[in-house]
């Protein structure tokens, strides 16, 4: 029996797309005395198991580009970027 394949998959917004919500977590981390702080971006990250199939990782890779393109990332202002461990 071949071991399901994990994948790990970060989402961020693109450089040049402002992060309101990361710009509210560092005032909120400079409030709090962290003042060494230059920048926060706020991502997403998604931990998939992919069943148990037999699948190479080529195979794996294009499900995991199809998932990002098609609904884990807004491609328009985000970039994606994924690690597959067998």
């Amino acid at each position: 029996m071949i071991a399901p394949m994990k994948a790990t998959v970060i989402v961020e917004l693109k450089p040049s797309v402002l992060d309101p919500q990361g710009k509210a977590i560092q005032h909120s981390l400079h409030s709090l005395g962290f003042g060494e702080l230059e920048d926060v971006r706020v991502g997403k990250l998604f931990r998939i198991t992919l069943a148990d199939g037999g699948q190479t990782r080529d195979h794996v890779e294009s499900q995991l580009r199809q998932m990002c393109e098609r609904l884990l990332a807004n491609t328009v202002v985000e970039n994606f970027s994924y690690t597959v461990e067998e």
